[in-house]
């Protein structure tokens, strides 16, 4: 099965650690070990295996060396439990080896913190964090229920601690406690609890492992046993279980591509009715749904990771909030899936996917569950927006918030502060962002922005010629071609801003699509034709694929064309060309040898729509616009030195020419639009204090961030001049369904004026709702519907049987 998509290869230290680590765990069968231990005597996992997790140097990885530990990051920590998921490592590795050490690193040096941090780090002593006095809490109350008093030299505790993990088998636990009024860490040894029996509660998990209830009444402490107290103690407790948090997710991620690998693994094997039942379409089709939400999800780790590296407080809390509720519902729905994809076997204790179902329901309701992260996420992100102005957030970078006036920069730009031979690379991401805003605020007509319905070439003629002058019209195109080559963030944030500004897109596949196709398949010469005159605006590219009786099933296509000394002589039919009206030229595929099978018999040429014989008929669609046209070719000469590529190689640049089109199409572009739509709708009547619609929105917002994660990681691919691989179709997939859920709900909480064709302005509203929903009707089915893109998946990358 093809290995998930990532925006770079894993940094060399990050692969060591994971190689390491999958070596480790697969050296003993983690599953046949849990079966043992899960036999109802405590504490569910083997202490002899604490100090062999040491030795890998699992426990010292975010450890300063000063401190004795690796002096590596959280990139480390994830690809440990990660794997930890893959293989379900029975022991607690996150909250007995990541929390507490994490912890105790944040706090100040000295006294029992450095002795304490020195018997956790070879694995001599187990401890575990008592912090949580609730169900359902996130960080620590203070004051804390838990308090301490003075007697003497002695701090006599009172409160109780929930769901502490490890429980049995923990030599203690750092617990949080107010101590004088102020926040305090604690060190309470095992061995302090004089009567065990009425001081601890243990609780079975459902995955066979332990945690439970301390009651500190009465438990006496000496001075050295109060690790640190003040101000500093909040920070470092909710940093350290922030931080966890995203290495529990790692570990969820992990269990969901685990889950999904036995799920096609089995499938692939198991007979029904004489045939594989892998090669069922409802069951390749419910397959591939599983491995769009492993991706997805993959994606926004590797990126919340990255940023997470310099993120503290607020910040840091909104990404473990989305990493975490993207993570629990990933494991959760794959491993629930993966069970009744196996069928009845999967409900016995006896196949491996029960087990990670298990680990998923434990996993996903520690360190808070994806509600709580959704309600935490929406309560400060949103309330974050309301003061900046309504935006939209998207993947791929920091959010990108802005409106009109307070964006608007004070100062007057010139052509030259946009120069587009600057070192992006080294440009702060936010100050790019700055500078596309200014850009906006100094070029683009009030008048266009966040247009309904897809804007003509007429309507977008003027700012095309305006971004080619400055330099800014072909972001993801090199430089070396007249492009800004772009590196992804940038290229993600200025997608991102363009959206927020509501930039209208104009007719543009000479640049996203025939540029991409002449710099990997033209020749010198079409390239020097063709490509300054996209830039220049003189030539408006439309694509001729489509035929009647030939949509998706693009080797069906008859137009044909035959060779004629140095022209070939066209005849035939395309239709759904976009643009079709505007256009100046067409690339298109035609058929140039009926000898052979179909797609082998193919050829790819630029055609003039000015050419003799050559005539376009609009077609109105459902929302009563002429975007769409049919075109008909009789007797067209079209010069033999507009074939790309060789005579008959048209299907090998088609499949290229698919990707890069998947790639656009699976760009967050609409997706943020509509999000942006959706936000705006809920300033103007009030729905944020709606909790089911808040707890949607959010949901949906998080499908946006991630999108644009995983759009980044497919876009780096295209930039570093790689093939764009067949999992491009899953970008395409979640892209356009994502857009239609915000698009329906859009619509939905309009209410009346969601069923209005135009712009609905009264005292309650100023938005246009529906048009949203009709362009997406459209997405879901150009550039192969999103059934085909299903089926392409199914044997592309899950290689699952015909």
């Amino acid at each position: 099965m093809t290995a998930p998509i990532t925006d770079a290869p894993l940094d060399d230290a990050v692969a060591a650690f994971r190689d390491s680590a999958a070596a480790f765990l697969a050296s003993q069968d983690q599953r046949q070990r849990i079966r043992r231990l899960d036999d109802g005597q405590a504490p569910g996992f083997d202490r002899a295996m604490w100090p062999q997790l040491a030795d890998q140097g699992w426990l010292s990885i975010a450890v300063a060396e000063a401190d004795g530990g690796l002096g590596l990051g959280l990139a480390e920590v994830c690809a440990i439990t990660g794997e930890a998921g893959r293989h379900l490592l029975p022991e607690p590795l996150i909250d007995a080896g990541v929390l507490p050490v994490l912890l105790l690193a944040a706090l100040p040096a000295g006294g029992g913190r450095d002795a304490l941090l020195a018997d956790l780090l070879p694995g001599q002593t187990m401890a575990g964090v008592a912090w949580q006095e609730a169900a359902g809490e996130l960080t620590p109350n203070w004051p804390s229920g838990a308090r301490g008093r003075w007697q003497g030299d002695q701090l006599v505790l009172s409160g109780r601690k929930r769901f502490v993990t490890p429980l049995d088998g923990a030599d203690g636990w750092l617990a949080t406690v107010t101590v004088d009024d102020e926040p305090a860490i604690v060190w309470i040894a095992a061995d302090r609890f004089a009567d065990r029996a009425a001081s601890v509660t243990s609780w079975v998990a459902v995955d066979g492992g332990r945690c439970g209830e301390l009651r500190l009444d009465g438990v006496q402490l000496s001075r050295d046993h109060l690790l640190a107290s003040g101000a500093g103690v909040p920070t470092a407790i909710t940093d350290a279980l922030e931080r966890s948090r995203i290495a529990l997710a790692a570990e969820l991620v992990g269990i969901a591509r685990r889950s999904l690998e036995l799920t096609r693994d089995y499938l692939t094997v198991r007979s029904q009715f004489g045939k594989p039942i892998g090669s069922f379409q409802a069951l390749q089709h419910r397959l591939v749904d599983l491995l769009i939400l492993v991706s997805i999800a993959e994606a926004g780790l590797g990126e919340v990771i990255g940023l997470a590296a310099s993120a503290h407080g607020e910040a840091l809390a909104l990404l473990a909030s989305r990493v975490k509720a993207r993570a629990s519902m990933t494991a959760l729905e794959v491993t629930r899936a993966a069970i009744q994809l196996h069928g009845a076997i999967g409900t016995t204790n006896e196949a491996d996917i029960g087990l990670y179902f298990k680990r998923a329901v434990v996993a996903a309701s520690r360190l808070g569950n994806a509600s709580r992260h959704r309600q935490r996420f929406a309560a400060a992100a949103i309330g974050a927006a309301a003061g900046a102005g309504a935006g939209v957030v998207g993947g791929g970078g920091e959010a990108a918030r802005a409106d009109a006036s307070s964006a608007t920069p004070a100062r007057v730009w010139t052509d030259a502060d946009f120069r587009p031979d600057q070192d992006w690379e080294a440009m702060p991401e936010a100050q790019f962002r700055a500078l596309a805003r200014a850009l906006f605020a100094r070029y683009y007509p009030e008048d266009r922005r966040h247009p309904p319905w897809r804007q003509t070439w007429a309507e977008s003629r003027d700012w095309y010629l305006t971004l080619s002058r400055l330099g800014w019209l072909a972001p993801a195109w090199p430089k070396a071609h007249g492009g800004m080559g772009l590196p992804a963030d940038k290229l993600i944030a200025w997608i991102e801003e363009s959206e927020a500004w509501g930039v209208a897109r104009p007719p543009d596949q000479g640049l996203n699509m025939v540029g991409p196709i002449l710099m990997r398949f033209g020749t010198d010469a079409q390239r020097a034709r063709f490509l300054p005159k996209v830039l220049a605006g003189e030539h408006v590219w439309t694509q001729g694929y489509s035929e009647p009786g030939a949509g998706s099933d693009l080797a069906a296509l008859r137009t044909e064309a035959v060779l004629d000394g140095d022209h070939f002589i066209v005849n035939g039919q395309k239709t759904w060309t976009t643009w079709g009206a505007d256009g100046t030229h067409m690339f298109m595929l035609v058929r140039t040898d009926r000898t052979v099978k179909k797609q082998a018999g193919i050829s790819f040429l630029l055609v003039d729509l000015k050419t003799p014989g050559i005539t376009v008929r609009p077609i109105r669609n459902i929302a009563d616009e002429s975007e769409f046209c049919e075109v008909f070719f009789d007797d067209v000469r079209v010069p033999r030195e507009n074939l790309v590529g060789e005579l008959n190689q048209g299907w090998t640049i088609a499949k290229a020419l698919l990707g890069f089109e998947r790639l656009f199409t699976g760009s967050p572009r609409h997706t943020q639009h509509t999000l942006h739509l959706v936000e705006t709708l809920a300033r103007q009547r009030g729905l944020f204090d709606d909790p089911v619609f808040t707890d949607r929105y959010t949901t949906l917002w998080l499908d946006t961030l991630d999108h644009g994660a995983a759009y980044a990681g497919f876009a780096a691919i295209a930039r570093r001049g790689e093939p764009i691989p067949a999992s491009i179709s899953m970008l395409k997939i979640w892209s356009t369904e994502t857009w239609e859920r915000l698009s329906l709900l859009l619509a939905e909480y309009g209410d009346e004026y969601g069923g209005l064709r135009e712009h609905a302005r009264s005292d309650e509203i100023d938005l246009h709702l529906i048009a949203p929903l009709f362009n997406m009707m459209g997405a879901k089915i150009f550039a192969g519907s999103n059934e085909i893109q299903r089926n392409i998946l199914a044997r592309a990358v899950l290689e699952l049987p015909a």
